[in-house]
């Protein structure tokens, strides 16, 4: 502001005040000093002046960029935020940065709220995190003490899947779930819940996990057995991609041979050569509960943590249909 000032001769209270949109300059003065500011390429320090207000306006997202659905679901929040007039800071979580360290950093860059998208963190851990700032858990379920829960019914989530394919007339089902994530939980009773409902006695768990690596052992596991499944509920989209993988290397065809049906609805889930069957997280949803719910407490509009359960909702495409046998 002060190169500003010299380059047109003014003070650079004078300068403030047209930088600021204050009236009381003059039109040719506001025209100088404007002028000279994107001349020097001059950008007001933001976060000073927020700081000045006690508030930054800046909410804490660290995200696992190498998971699809995370980025996407983080992209949501970026969007959600805009529309309430808030910024996000992105941490990444890697195997060397982990959520903990990723959370303590955007805490450093002063972060009003964060917002943990599917976290893994320990309960206690997650608790002191709350205590300390306004905080949101998306996509996990876990009881809310000290931050809010947004969240979609992940038991009636994969509960939809297996009335989907029993529909199509499946009676072996196996849900590769995903071990012992978080999230595996309630799917995995989901899927059980299920599997009594219709009264599916060929129902099977098989540990597996998140990631494409996991889809894909649990894929030649089911090749190595005598009687192979006609239907396979995968842990999320990345192991469902695994499975699809391996299936289409050992010349299984999908889904006339075997059904597969992720979960998330992510991106790659949407690709015509994948046209994966899924679960929707509803992400879009997810993420603008998430910024209001951090946004209220920000704003002094509640106090008590609350909860939100959104329903999620089946998505059918190409990778499902009747058993052959």
């Amino acid at each position: 502001m002060e190169d500003v000032a010299a380059a047109v001769g003014l003070s650079t209270a004078s300068v403030s005040l047209v930088l600021r949109g204050v009236p009381g300059p003059s039109a040719q003065t506001r025209e100088r000093v404007l002028e000279a500011a994107s001349r020097l390429g001059y950008r007001p320090d933001r976060t000073a002046s927020l700081l000045a207000r006690r508030r930054t306006h800046l909410l804490g997202v660290p995200v696992m960029l190498r998971d699809a659905f995370r980025a996407e679901l983080a992209e949501e929040v970026q969007l959600a935020a805009d529309e309430r007039s808030y910024s996000v800071a992105l941490g990444a979580v890697t195997p060397v940065h982990d959520e903990a360290r990723v959370a303590e950093t955007l805490l450093d860059l002063r972060c009003e709220a964060l917002v943990l998208l599917s976290p893994e963190l320990d309960v206690g851990v997650l608790a002191e995190l709350g205590g300390r700032i306004a905080m949101v858990v998306v996509g996990r379920h876990i009881e809310a003490a000290g931050f809010d829960v947004v969240r979609v019914a992940d038991d009636e989530g994969v509960g939809q899947a297996v009335d989907h394919l029993v529909g199509l007339g499946h009676r072996h089902i196996v849900h590769v779930d995903g071990a012992d994530a978080s999230m595996a939980v309630d799917r995995r009773a989901g899927f059980l819940a299920g599997a009594r409902r219709h009264g599916l006695d060929a129902a099977q768990v098989l540990p597996g996990g998140y990631d494409e690596a996991a889809g894909a052992s649990a894929a030649h596991l089911l090749l190595a057995e005598p009687t192979f499944p006609t239907a396979v509920i995968a842990a999320n989209d990345r192991s469902a991609i695994g499975l699809l993988d391996v299936f289409l290397r050992a010349g299984v065809q999908v889904p006339r041979d075997v059904s597969v049906v992720g979960y998330d609805d992510g991106a790659f889930a949407r690709l015509a050569h994948v046209d994966l069957t899924t679960v929707s997280q509803e992400a879009g949803a997810q993420a603008v509960h998430a910024v209001e719910a951090a946004v209220e407490r920000l704003d002094g509009i509640r106090a008590a943590p609350r909860e939100v359960v959104l329903t999620p909702r089946l998505v059918v495409r190409g990778t499902t249909g009747p058993p052959r046998r």
